[in-house]
């Protein structure tokens, strides 16, 4: 196979630049191809096989956010680390909606909860071991989550146990290292893992399923912000030595794991190499040819791997374009743009149809109406309160105008705008929101920064932001699980609001949306909470708190030798925990 050549940063940078305004006319060719690529690992499993041996390579253009099951927050990351982690429960390794219901892992059932659904009580499996031979019991679970309340130390990942369990003032076992003073979880015995919560809380499973907070910490491996770079394997596969970050590390097998104890994980490659910080144009022509055979952070080729692949017909036969389940948009900092006539004036000047072909057109998503993707239970449409979600429409330059006067800014103002920099289509849409925006006197200030970095230490950051001046950014976001307070409550509450790791990053505090967040938890019926969540995701739409993009689709790539690949509807990427090689 003749291998793609590789852009050079200035033909990266032009064709960054092509993807702005000049490019609302039509043309391109986002429309060419999109529908003719296989979609044979979608909703089905492709290539399926026991096949053991080979070394397993994954890619990323930078670096993950953490090792640590219980400090990451990506996508991908929470889909990679079931490689050399369990869970008390997990998603299926299944294809189609069935991938996204909870399942035992750990636990030998789904949690039962008490009357009121305040208490939520887990039985472990007896005879599971870590990769030393030693016995996972509920005390190492208990660990596990009491470690997440040290924003301190794990920084990165959810903060919904320190918000919902009944353990007001606890700082996390690096503060106080007697385990018995962590109230908001309990073991009665080896076996049982008790959960005390605040306040009811129905979608208690669907939380516990989502992220890698509940894989088994022994107290005594804990090594704080270092234990990221070798943590103790509970899965199929232990880190051969310590990840090195920037670089990667290589994952071998592990031979105290069992897999009549584990159906949604296989042990079939000899070792997983993984390589950080690859260029994107460079991994995408090495994935191409087959030299990489999973590019990690699921998002889909760049736009120069999306050309070569859709003007190929053997690509084409190896490729998905699946809905993820993500959406794609950009979160305006209402701390830094406080006036919402100001704010009101950069959603009116986006120009959406340059925003859309950054993403890839019609291979990248459909336009969107609302934050909530159209996977989440009970979503509605929506409304589009200041932007049109129709294909070449390129924004209101005389309303956002007359909001710019009545915010007392007539010739506009000075904001920076923050993107991940590895991610090109992220650039992309910088660079036409830049020039959309700039009509109307909004000057926007590019900055980019490196994905692993950049939703902890930059736009994950409050203070980072007052003090850049950061008015905007580039960000996506996919369900934690599939209901609306799993795609919402963490981008939209006050509660939510972090130092760092922060995934509400317009800063939102609307004493309205505030309260439903503490009243829907008391909600039983999943219609009426849904009907809530709808409101919610007008109002943080209404008060111009964000600009909508796209509900994103994924042009995926997988190279012929891969076995046992399917897109998971849980992750929005292919499934990582059952990949084999046929050669």
């Amino acid at each position: 196979m003749k291998r793609p050549k590789v852009l050079t940063a200035a033909a990266a940078g032009a064709v960054a630049l092509s993807l702005g305004l000049s490019a609302c006319g039509g043309g391109g060719d986002e429309d060419s191809g999109g529908t003719s690529v296989s979609n044979a690992a979608v909703g089905k499993i492709h290539n399926a096989s026991e096949k053991r041996g080979g070394t397993l390579k994954m890619a990323t253009s930078s670096d993950i956010d953490s090792t640590d099951p219980g400090n990451m927050y990506y996508a991908w990351a929470n889909n990679f680390t079931r490689l050399y982690s369990r869970m008390l429960l997990t998603y299926p390794a299944k294809p189609g909606p069935e991938g996204f219901k909870p399942v035992p892992d750990v636990a030998e059932a789904l949690g039962t909860s008490n009357a009121d659904k305040t208490e939520w009580t887990y039985k472990l499996r007896r005879g599971l071991k870590y990769e030393d031979g030693s016995e996972i019991r509920a005390k190492d679970v208990k660990y596990a989550v009491a470690r997440t309340f040290d924003r301190g130390v794990l920084r990165n990942g959810p903060s919904y146990f320190s918000q919902l369990l009944d353990a007001d003032g606890y700082k996390g076992p690096y503060k106080d290292k007697n385990l018995d003073n962590f109230k908001g979880v309990s073991t009665p015995d080896d076996y049982t893992v008790v959960f005390h919560l605040k306040d009811p809380f129905a979608e208690f499973n669907e939380l516990v399923t989502f992220s890698g907070q509940t894989a088994p910490v022994p107290q005594a491996k804990d090594k704080g912000e270092r234990y990221g770079l070798h943590p103790f394997s509970s899965g199929p596969y232990k880190w051969q030595a310590d990840y090195q970050p920037g670089k990667g590390g290589t994952l071998v097998r592990n031979d105290q794991w069992n897999q009549s104890t584990d159906p949604n994980r296989k042990q079939l490659p000899d070792q997983i190499q993984v390589i950080a910080g690859m260029n994107q144009d460079e991994l995408d022509n090495q994935l191409l040819a087959g030299q990489i055979h999973v590019d990690l952070p699921g998002t889909g080729v760049a736009d120069n791997g999306r050309k070569t692949l859709l003007s190929s017909a053997d690509h084409r036969k190896n490729a998905d374009n699946a809905p993820g389940g993500f959406t794609w948009y950009n979160p305006i900092n209402t701390a830094v743009v406080p006036n919402i006539d100001c704010r009101r004036a950069m959603v009116w000047a986006a120009n959406r149809d340059a925003m859309w072909r950054a993403y890839g057109g019609d291979v990248g998503g459909e336009l969107s109406t609302t934050i909530m993707p159209p996977n989440i239970e009970g979503r509605e449409k929506g409304t589009d309160h200041y932007t049109k979600s129709q294909k070449g429409y390129t924004g209101d330059v005389t309303k956002a105008k007359e909001a710019l006067a009545k915010c007392g800014k007539p010739n506009g103002f000075e904001v920076k705008m923050v993107y991940r920099s590895d991610r090109l289509k992220e650039k992309a849409v910088a660079e036409a929101l830049q020039e959309s925006l700039g009509r109307v006197g909004i000057k926007l200030t590019l900055q980019g920064y490196p994905a692993n970095t950049y939703t902890n230490d930059q736009f994950g950051s409050p203070a980072f932001n007052k003090k850049e001046n950061i008015g905007i950014g580039t960000y996506g976001w996919h369900a934690d699980w599939p209901t609306g307070y799993g795609y919402l409550q963490a981008v939209t509450d006050k509660k939510a609001i972090v130092e760092s790791g922060n995934a509400n990053n317009s800063e939102f505090n609307d004493a309205w949306v505030n309260q439903q967040w503490n009243d829907v938890v008391k909600v039983q019926d999943p219609a009426q909470r849904a009907k809530v969540y709808n409101q919610i995701d007008d109002k943080y739409r209404e008060q111009a708190a964000v600009v909508p993009n796209v509900y994103a689709k994924s042009l995926l790539y997988r190279p012929a030798t891969l076995t046992n690949i399917f897109f998971h509807e849980g992750f929005g990427m292919y499934n990582y925990s059952t990949l084999g090689l046929s050669g």
